[in-house]
């Protein structure tokens, strides 16, 4: 396999002129989007929200979610949760 590649996005394979233009904007961000460049009210209103916004994965207080809770973490390592019972683990060898 030879050393060189045709990959644009390879800093060797760009003209030195470009290089240099890239390298001398050192660190700076090539967008200005982002939290941090947000309205301070936009920013305070987001993050106010905290740990409100939820995946809906469960609705509070439901039946799954209570299902969900009582398996807690009885299905990782070597111990295999088994639906069909709540009480009954299968042991894998």
């Amino acid at each position: 396999m030879s050393g060189q590649s045709n990959n644009p996005a390879n800093f060797a394979n760009r003209p030195r002129e470009e290089v240099q233009n890239i390298a001398s904007k050192g660190g700076q961000a090539s967008h200005s989007g982002g939290f941090a460049s947000m309205d301070p009210q936009k920013q305070h209103d987001i993050a106010s929200k905290g740990g409100k916004a939820s995946s809906g994965s469960f609705e509070k207080g439901s039946e799954r979610a209570r299902q969900a809770g009582r398996k807690g973490g009885r299905a990782t390592g070597r111990e295999q949760y088994n639906e069909e019972d709540d009480d009954d683990f299968i042991q894998q060898e």
